[in-house]
């Protein structure tokens, strides 16, 4: 048990809370959820942009359950074994997308590693659902590695989402620290076997920063992802969401957030998204937007 003081959160890191016609939006939202028994990983992630995002309509669908077969140490999903599958599901979600009026939809999921496929079918016919729905709602997916699973992840890519979004989550010697189960080549082998498979589609990946990593070390995880032809990069900062999880070691200041957009840039990729709060997911219908236009 580390007897180190815990880290006094910095005042770049306060939430605004959402207020009048905002609030009222993300209650709403919420009730469309809760109706539809759907799962969100704003609120199962502890998201910090939760507020934000409801607030302007938009939200990042959590399927295949709320039980996930991992237990990353960053992580405040819960885990275990799931119990069912439920095959009505895709339905339920395109019904809440098309309830919200999306434009920009995302989709992941926990992961599921006692499925045959790691509910790759099931991501397949979500995108189908949200098309036959929502013909103009681009619709990106952030999916699990499959254990690396290649026709699981051919099952995603004939779906034909519109960005193929996959979490390395840290740098490559702080991996198996940090995530579970999960390997840091594997994660590149994916990114590089969907842009085989589908060259048009662009791929996006994450990392969260203040779990032990250096400088050189994330730079090094930019020339990684670019090597695999990756056109998206997010940054954000590490919030430890329970003390049962990691520690954060170090809070990075909105300076360095933008030295690290700047290296991303000169390295190529097509968007980086880089802040504190930033999350996967976290104005992600920009992002789809500025890959589009820069391709």
């Amino acid at each position: 048990m580390s007897t180190k003081p815990v880290l006094r959160k910095p005042e770049w890191l306060k939430i605004k809370l959402p207020a009048g016609e905002d609030y009222d939006n993300v209650k709403q939202l919420k009730e469309t959820m809760r109706s539809r028994t759907l799962h969100t990983v704003c609120e199962e992630a502890k998201c910090p942009n939760i507020h934000e995002c409801w607030a302007n309509r938009t939200a990042t669908f959590m399927i295949l359950g709320d039980i996930c077969t991992r237990a990353c140490r960053f992580c405040a999903v819960k885990s275990g074994l799931p119990t069912e599958l439920d095959l009505q599901e895709p339905e339920r979600v395109a019904e809440a997308a098309e309830q919200m009026g999306l434009r920009h939809c995302v989709v992941t999921s926990v992961a599921r590693d006692d499925l045959a496929d790691g509910g790759a079918s099931i991501f397949a016919e979500t995108i189908h659902a949200i098309r036959r729905r929502l013909p103009f709602c681009s619709v990106e997916v952030l999916i699990p590695d499959f254990m690396g699973n290649e026709d699981s992840l051919r099952i995603v890519m004939d779906a034909k989402p519109d960005i193929l979004n996959h979490n390395m989550e840290t740098v490559e010697r702080m991996s198996d620290r940090v995530r579970s189960k999960a390997k840091y080549d594997r994660s590149l082998e994916l990114l590089a076997r969907s842009k085989r498979m589908s060259p048009t589609i662009p791929t996006k990946s994450s990392i969260m920063v203040g779990v032990g990593e250096t400088w050189d070390e994330i730079l090094r995880t930019m020339d990684d992802l670019r090597a695999v032809d990756c056109d998206i990069m997010t940054i954000g900062q590490y919030l430890q969401p329970t003390k049962q999880h990691l520690r954060v070691v170090e809070y990075y200041t909105p300076e360095q957030f933008a030295r690290l957009k700047e290296e991303g840039m000169k390295r190529g990729f097509r968007h980086v998204e880089s802040g504190p709060l930033v999350r996967s997911s976290y104005h992600a219908h920009e992002q789809v937007q500025s890959a589009h236009a820069h391709s």
